[in-house]
Order: structure tokens, then C-alpha cells, then sequence
């Protein structure tokens, strides 16, 4: 069997991070078998629609390698479609939708109901106070299709539900949770066709799964107690169900549902902060799975090599930023310097702590200097304007102020100015040399070589290594703060 999976998000904003879970899970459950993966929009709930998400979402699954087979892809910078299953939206599907929901009309599977908002909300606050389950309580079912018609043709509005079966278990297996039964008593007759003509998910995701082939379906396990309802939409349209897959919420570190309001959930807001496509993926793909060998750090193709439904745990995954941010310097870690670079110069020249002239040799050297302290891109902003920092002798705290009273930093100060305006541009290597030959002739080392330089610099007693700080702050501007500090301690 050709495995078939889909992800189906609706184009409400931001892709969620639980999204990127689901989609993942999918790609590489369908990659592990050969199989398709395709994208479909689900934008049938008009209201919430978001002008310019589905490009956004595209974006943001082209950007962590989730690449689709089928659906809407982004040539030229335009939506376009791509296979032979389409529409991939919803809303261009109505008519197909209109097909269906008519065979269950005339099968007497679904029925209108006219009941109004007002009726709907006593008969659920009722309900809730008596402790029973909320749900429709079938008052139009009965309706004929004659009068049904009539009231729909004199202007009423009305929506179509499903008609269930009384006192049914339903059970299914859930590759995830296992064998799942659920009574039809406990289920809702849920609405197909709303008030505006557009069906509801229960119904077009029926669909279009089964018009699409998919045969495996992943998704969130806010959908398991839903899933009876779509199975008895499969029956009742005579079609095989797929296998399903109900993924673990992921939580945030209270162990709560990820919240829009309380958490960090957009993955664009990770990647605009600079986390790396493979260490989101690798990070991601382990919030509700485990590799076999336990391996923590894995490439796509490892992930799709070992990826196995049935290692899908039951419980929240959680989302730990600090185990991500882990991942991340990983990878940051692996990288070259000139790739490095290539990452980093945009939000230096941002926020105008480097040109557009910035020399590559200059370059090289904040990289080797920041890289080791690097979580995430973003960060090298703040790693940077340390290596700039200009020390305000007058302001030092205690501690500083000690190591500038050292008997040996006039010493030290002199024969540093001494050296490098000797020479044409520092470098990491002729500043090394310069602090190791002060070493040797004059006995000073340590705490006392290099402590007092850095202060004298840039103020501060721990940074980054000091000869890539000197090299990028360049000879002029070196040998002019070496002269003030020599002047401060005289």
C-alpha cells in the first residue's frame, strides 16, 4: 500500500509549532514508506481567514525542509497548485461537498435543522447544569424532507447535520493510543453544511481524504473524540476508513496546552530569532517521539530512516526552549565560519554594528570570537556590541578598579602601545604574540597580563578572547584606549 498522509492547517494566522509537529510527523511517517505527503487548506470557516497566512505557511514548511508533493506551492511568488487531486482549498471544493451531502439528504443520513443560536445556547447551558453531555438533541430530525424543503424555500436558514445511530460503540485503533471505543449516546449530531453553504471540517475532511487517497491520517489528539463521527461518515458514504494517528499535545514548561496568549508558538518568530531549520526539525521531532538508539542529534534522512508511528508516546510532549536552544548551538557549533557569516551579517548590518564594507577578515573575527556563546542568530547582536563596548574609566566598579591599581599595568600599558604601533593592523596572531612577549621580557602573566588590558578596553573583566576583540577594534582605536588608560592610572 501506498502510504498517503496529509496536513490540512486553516489559514488563521502564524504557524503553530504544534502545526510543525503535526506536519512533520507526517512528512516523515510518509517518507519513511515511499509514500506522498501532500498540503491542504482548509479555509472553509471564512471568518478567521488571514490574508497572506497560507503564504506565510508555505514559507515557513519550505524553510524547515517539510516539503509537500501535492498541493499549493509558491511560484514566482504566487500561490500555484501542483497534483492531480486537487483543489487543495476548500472553499474551491463546494461543489464536490454539494455531491455528497445530497446522497446523505436522500439516504435520510443527515437532515436540516432550523433551531436558532438563542435555542442552541439554552438547550448546552441546560445541559451543563444538569451534568449531561452537551449536544444537539435532535428536535428537527424528525422534520420531513417535504417541510424541511418549504421552510428552506420561504427564506429560513438552516444548517445540515448528521443524523447518528442511538446506543452504537464505535471502535477503532489509534496507532498512537490503541483500541478506542466510544458510544454514539456520547456523540454529537455535529453540523456538515453551516448557515453560509461552507461544510464544517467534520465533513470536508471525510472528504477530501477519501478523494485524495489519503490513507493515513495524523493529526492532533484534540480530534480523537471526534473521530467516531468520522467514521460513520465513511460508512455512510460506503468508503474505507483511514488509519489514524492522534498526536500528544505539546505543553509549555507548567505542563499546560502551548497558548497564543502565554507562549512563544509561532515558528516564524523562532526562525526570524535565528534557530536553524535542522535544529528545529531534529528538536521538534523529538516532542512525542524517541530515536531507538536514543540519539538526541539526528539529520533529516536519519529522522525519516528511523521514524516509526508506533514510538509515538501518549502524553505531552513538553517545549523546552533551553533543550532547543541546546540543539540549536549544536548545530550553530557545526557550522563553518563563512557559513557563519552568511547567517549573521544580516543582523549585524540591521542593527548597524557592521557596513555593507565590513571586511571579511573582520567578519571571521566576531565570528570566532561570538560563535562558541551562540544559541540562536539573533543573539550575536548583543555578543557583538561586547566586542565594541568602550571602557568609561571613571564609572569601574570595585573590582576593576583593584586590577587597575596593579603595579605592573603601567608597564604593561607602555610596551602594548609600543608594540602595536610598531605594526601595520592587529591580528589575532600578532596580538597573541605581542601578550606573550610582555610575558616573557617582563614577567607579568595571567590575571595581571590579561584582566587589565580587557578593563582598559572595554571596562569589563570576561568577555570574549581578547585578541579577536583587539583585531576588530583595529590598531587606531586600540592603541588610542591603551593611551587613555595609561593616562587614568598615572
Amino acid at each position: 500500500m501506498n502510504i498517503r498522509t496529509r496536513f490540512a492547517p486553516s489559514p488563521t494566522g502564524f504557524l503553530h509549532i504544534g502545526g510543525l509537529r503535526t506536519a512533520l510527523y507526517c512528512y516523515l511517517w510518509a517518507k519513511h514508506n515511499d509514500g506522498d505527503y501532500l498540503l491542504r487548506i482548509e479555509d472553509t470557516d471564512r471568518t478567521r481567514y488571514v490574508e497572506g497566512s497560507v503564504e506565510n505557511l508555505i514559507n515557513a514548511l519550505e524553510f524547515c525542509g517539510v516539503k509537500h508533493d501535492e498541493g499549493p506551492m509558491l511560484k514566482d511568488g504566487k500561490v500555484v497548485e501542483i497534483g492531480d487531486k486537487g483543489p487543495y482549498f476548500q472553499s474551491d471544493r463546494l461543489d464536490i461537498y454539494k455531491k455528497y451531502i445530497n446522497k446523505l439528504l436522500d439516504e435520510g443520513k443527515a437532515y436540516y435543522c432550523f433551531c436558532d443560536k438563542e435555542r442552541l445556547d439554552k438547550l448546552r447551558e441546560e445541559q451543563v447544569q444538569n451534568k449531561q453531555t452537551p449536544k444537539y438533541d435532535g428536535k428537527c430530525k424528525n422534520i420531513s424532507r417535504e417541510e424541511a424543503e418549504r421552510r428552506i424555500k420561504n427564506g429560513e436558514s438552516y444548517v445540515i447535520r448528521m443524523a447518528l445511530p442511538e446506543n452504537e460503540d464505535i471502535t477503532f485503533y489509534d496507532e498512537v493510543r490503541g483500541e478506542v471505543t466510544i458510544n454514539t449516546n456520547d456523540v454529537d449530531e455535529q453540523v456538515l453544511i453551516k448557515a453560509d453553504g461552507f461544510p464544517t471540517y467534520h465533513f470536508a475532511v471525510v472528504v477530501d481524504d477519501h478523494l485524495m487517497d489519503v490513507n493515513y491520517v495524523i493529526r492532533g489528539e484534540e480530534w480523537l473524540v471526534s473521530t467516531p463521527k468520522h467514521i460513520i461518515l465513511y460508512n455512510y458514504l460506503g468508503w474505507e476508513a483511514p488509519k489514524f494517528a492522534h498526536l500528544p499535545t505539546v505543553l509549555n514548561k507548567n505542563k499546560k496546552k502551548l497558548s497564543k496568549r502565554h507562549d512563544s508558538v509561532a515558528v516564524e518568530d523562532f526562525i526570524q530569532k535565528g534557530y536553524l531549520p535542522e535544529a528545529l526539525i531534529n528538536y521538534i521531532a523529538l516532542l512525542g517521539w524517541s530515536d531507538p538508539e536514543g540519539k538526541e542529534i539526528l539529520s533529516m534522512d536519519e529522522l525519516i530512516r528511523d521514524f516509526d508511528i508506533s514510538r509515538v508516546t501518549k502524553a505531552g510532549a513538553v517545549f523546552d526552549t533551553e533543550k532547543l536552544n541546546w540543539v540549536n548551538a549544536h548545530y550553530i557549533k557545526e557550522k563553518s565560519n563563512e557559513e557563519l557569516i552568511a547567517l549573521i551579517k544580516p543582523y549585524l548590518l540591521k542593527e548597524n554594528l557592521v557596513n555593507d564594507d565590513v571586511s571579511d577578515e573582520t567578519m571571521e573575527y566576531i565570528v570566532e570570537a561570538i560563535k562558541d556563546k551562540l544559541n540562536y542568530l539573533e543573539e550575536s547582536i548583543e555578543l557583538t556590541k561586547e566586542l565594541y563596548l568602550k571602557a568609561n574609566l571613571d564609572e569601574l566598579d570595585d573590582k576593576a578598579k583593584e586590577i587597575m591599581d596593579m603595579e605592573t599595568n603601567e608597564t604593561l600599558f607602555e610596551n602594548l602601545i609600543s608594540l602595536f604601533e610598531q605594526e601595520k593592523k592587529l591580528t589575532p596572531e600578532i596580538v597573541s604574540k605581542s601578550l606573550k612577549s610582555i610575558q616573557k621580557e617582563f614577567k607579568i602573566k595571567g590575571k595581571a597580563l590579561y584582566m587589565p588590558t580587557r578593563i582598559a578596553i572595554s571596562g569589563i573583566m570576561h568577555g570574549a578572547d581578547l585578541t579577536y576583540i583587539l583585531s576588530i577594534l583595529g590598531k587606531d582605536e586600540v592603541v588610542e584606549r591603551l593611551k587613555k588608560a595609561l593616562n587614568y592610572i598615572k
